[in-house]
Parts: structure tokens; sequence; C-alpha cells
């Protein structure tokens, strides 16, 4: 039997993957529904990623994207290895861009939305290593 944790990375993982293929497609049919789907897949891996760490710090899950980056905060606080990693401002840099400005706004360019999901699994790995 799994533990929760290795769930919430499995699925990070499963949204990243899917994000890259989406935005491939996205790419070849020039298709802008695609592309903001894609930016929002590769947000999800990161809030998945996001539940998992809370999981292996015995904390409960968060409610909104708010509370994750207050949970995120507070861990640093207490944890020089999550402070280091810098994630409360990883994880709000990825909301920022890829859900705000790729999946809302729909204003990233392909070259720059690459760039955000090698961002996405350099995340999910670090989460992975603690």
């Amino acid at each position: 039997m799994s533990d929760k944790s290795e769930d919430f990375i499995e699925e990070a993982e499963k949204f990243k993957e899917e994000a890259v293929k989406e935005l491939e497609t996205a790419e070849k049919e020039n298709n802008a529904v695609l592309f903001r789907d894609a930016c929002e897949k590769g947000w999800n891996a990161i809030i998945q990623a996001t539940n998992a760490l809370f999981i292996k710090k015995n904390l409960p899950l968060a409610r909104s994207h708010w509370e994750r980056r207050k949970r995120l905060e507070e861990l640093e606080s207490v944890d020089p290895g999550i402070e280091d990693l810098g994630l409360a401002d990883r994880f709000s840099a990825r909301d920022h861009h890829l859900h705000e400005q790729g999946f809302y706004e729909g204003i990233l360019d392909p070259a720059t939305v690459k760039i955000e999901l090698k961002k996405v699994e350099r995340y999910i790995n670090d989460i992975k290593s603690l």
C-alpha cells in the first residue's frame, strides 16, 4: 500500500506530463484553448506536489491557494531545508505565471510555458527529495 504523499506525487507527475503533451498539441494546432489548458495542468501539478509535502510533514491539506502559500511560509520558518528550496516563492511564481497569466489571461508564449513546465518538474523533484 502506497503512502498518500506518493499518491499526490504520482498525480503531480501525471499532470505535468499531460501539460507537456497538451502544449505540444496546442502548438501544432495553434489552439489557444489547449494552450491555456496546458498551463492549468502545470499549475495543478504544483498543487498536487504541495499536497504531497503537507502529507509528508503531517499537516492537513490546505483548502485554498492562499492557505497553501501561508503553510509553505510556516514550513520555511521551521525547516531550513524547505527554506533553502524557496518553495513558497516558487509556488507563488507558478501561480502567477501558469494560473493567472497562462490560463486566465492567455498571454504566455509557448517558449515561456516550456520554461515554466521545467520549473514545475524541478518543484516536484525537490519535494520528492525531502
